[in-house]
């Protein structure tokens, strides 16, 4: 029997839909205009990737408390639209001929702050708009969404950049932001913001409150630290595989953009038997055997070579890891919610958010030198060697058995005032 989750939901769900339908289409687009335009490095290109995630994680760690105490569509809507005017600068300076390697680091330090504030608020307002026995279903569709999304959209953007170049892809992305803040803005539930502390005390607490309560609790720090290496071992090498595929490989545009859209059709169905498979063998089972498997498949990638051989290898291998992406991500999304506090969600993923992103480009800076000294290929075969170990650090079954749902039910205990917990978009 399929859940209806409401109206409101719908809406926040379709205004997730164009986004990230948008995000997906633009998909490589930076890569290929420092390759193919501006003629920058492996590294230039890695640097391109990690210096957006770094300074967006450091200027937006302060906006947990920030999103906390402010209703949470007006944050959305805010976000998305400055994300729009940060992405539609690059189709303006390309048609003047101003485009430059700084103003890409520029937009994505911009559009990649907005996106954790984003985040924060969507995440916040979910639990509050949907029951807690409803939260997998709910996030389960978000993931759906995004592999649907991931499947569609590269192969698409990969022709629209045959036919049209990079810079409209990116214009479809800018677009896909204002009519994602049009769909919020159609909302017409209530709303929910924490009160403020008026305790005195020093402003680093309240900044560290957030990684602090992730810390103390035992699943959430091991889910937090094996998300951390997991994503960051797989965003270290995507810059990398964009220069192996664009740069040595010579892979056309539309090649490029099959390797990693029809891969995500394994996303989708991972999503969408996620919560039918929790029912039937029980969250910790699923979660850690999902979580395990998704860390073999990468090692895979050092088989990738020239070709059509190594188109089907990157399919074969991302699909494989994507589907136990897909399975593995609403539950991880959703236990998150259920160890929250409802008045501090927006703190507590902004947080996880911020530090994520943050080690991640640190890991994307070292893996761009790595490559620079050992070649694109010994360095992603680096990374899928590592990940091996990463299932370590998966929650014990002790541990995940142990009490949740730490704050009010969403929707009950919340003054009705006048979004997906999934991978960043």
């Amino acid at each position: 029997m399929r859940v209806q989750l409401g109206r409101d939901f719908g809406l926040l769900w379709s205004a997730y839909a164009v986004s990230t339908y948008g995000s997906w289409i633009a998909f490589g687009a930076f890569p290929l205009i420092a390759v193919r335009v501006l003629h920058s490095s492996a590294f230039a290109v890695s640097l391109l990737e990690a210096a957006g995630l770094a300074v967006a994680a450091v200027v937006a760690f302060t906006l947990g408390p920030w999103v906390d105490h402010r209703a949470k569509r007006p944050v959305m809507i805010a976000m998305d639209l400055i994300r729009f005017a940060a992405l539609a600068s690059v189709p303006v300076a390309s048609a003047l001929g101003l485009l430059s390697y700084g103003q890409l680091l520029v937009v994505s330090v911009v559009s990649g702050t907005a996106g954790i504030a984003f985040t924060a608020a969507s995440g916040a307002y979910l639990k509050h708009l949907v029951r807690g026995d409803h939260l997998l279903v709910a996030n389960g569709r978000f993931e759906g969404t995004s592999w649907a999304a991931t499947a569609v959209g590269p192969p698409l953007g990969g022709a629209l950049i045959g036919l049209l170049g990079p810079v409209v892809t990116v214009t479809a992305d800018a677009l896909s932001y204002l009519l994602s803040a049009f769909g919020v803005l159609r909302i017409r539930g209530g709303d929910i913001a924490a009160p403020r502390d008026r305790t005195p005390g020093p402003r680093g607490a309240g900044l560290l409150a957030g990684l602090r309560f992730i810390l103390r609790d035992p699943v959430l720090r091991r889910l937090f630290l094996n998300s951390v290496l997991v994503g960051g071992l797989i965003m270290a090498t995507v810059p990398l595989l964009s220069v192996l595929l664009l740069g040595q490989y010579h892979f056309p545009a539309w090649q490029y953009g099959l390797a990693f859209g029809i891969p995500a059709l394994g996303g989708f169905v991972g999503a969408r038997l996620s919560a039918r498979l929790v029912a039937r063998h029980g969250r910790y089972r699923v979660m850690t055997v999902s979580g395990r498997l998704r860390s073999l498949f990468p090692l895979g990638l050092a088989l990738v070579g020239p070709g059509v051989p190594g188109l089907l290898t990157v399919i074969v291998v991302e699909g494989l890891l994507i589907t136990c992406m897909g399975v593995f991500n609403p539950i991880h999304a959703t236990e998150r919610l259920r160890r929250t506090p409802a008045e501090h969600t927006a703190r507590i993923l902004s947080t996880w958010s911020a530090v994520t992103k943050l080690l991640h480009a640190a890991l994307i800076v070292v893996w761009g030198l790595l490559a620079t000294l050992t070649g694109p290929l010994a360095a992603i075969t680096v990374s899928g060697i590592l990940l091996l170990a990463t299932p370590l650090l998966l929650p014990a079954r002790r541990h995940f058995s142990a009490p949740a749902d730490t704050g009010p039910r969403a929707g009950n205990s919340l003054p009705r005032k006048p979004f997906p917990c999934s991978p960043d978009h």
